[in-house]
C-alpha cells in the first residue's frame, strides 16, 4: 500500500511560481516510477510530468516542458514538480501518481490508467 499526500498549491498570478511536494508513505518508494497529473474544471485528468525510480528518466507534456520540472528526493520519500512562468490555463487540481509497474525501470508513462495509487490532489489557481 502506497499513500500519497500533495501539498504545495495555491492562489498565484501569471508569470509566478509554486513547488508542488508529494509525500509518499511506505519504505519501497524509491522503486517507483512517479508522475504529476491535473484535472480542471469539466476536462479529463491529463499527463503533467513523470520520473523514474532512479529519477534518471523525465518526461512532460508539451504544454508544460521549459517551465516545469520534475524531481524526486528519495531519501525523503518526496517528488516534487516546480512550476515556473504560469499561466491561467495550468489552474486544475494536481495529483501525484504511483506506476508500480515501472519499478526499477528506466522508462515512465503517460497513461493515467498506468498509475496505481494516486494522492488527494491540491489545487493551483493561476490569476491572470
Amino acid at each position: 500500500q502506497v499513500q500519497l499526500v500533495e501539498s504545495g498549491g495555491g492562489l498565484v498570478q501569471a508569470g509566478g511560481s509554486l513547488r508542488l511536494s508529494c509525500a509518499a508513505s511506505g519504505r519501497t518508494f524509491s522503486r517507483y516510477a512517479m508522475g504529476w497529473f491535473r484535472q480542471a474544471p469539466g476536462k479529463e485528468r491529463e499527463f503533467v510530468a513523470a520520473i523514474s525510480w532512479s529519477g534518471g528518466v523525465t518526461d512532460y507534456a508539451d504544454s508544460v516542458k521549459g517551465r516545469f520540472t520534475i524531481s524526486r528526493d528519495n531519501a525523503k520519500n518526496t517528488v516534487y514538480l516546480q512550476m515556473n512562468s504560469l499561466k491561467p490555463e495550468d489552474t486544475a487540481v494536481y495529483y501525484c501518481a504511483a506506476d508500480l509497474g515501472a519499478r526499477f525501470l528506466d522508462y515512465v508513462r503517460r497513461s493515467r490508467n498506468e498509475y496505481d495509487y494516486w494522492g488527494q490532489g491540491t489545487q493551483v489557481t493561476v490569476s491572470s
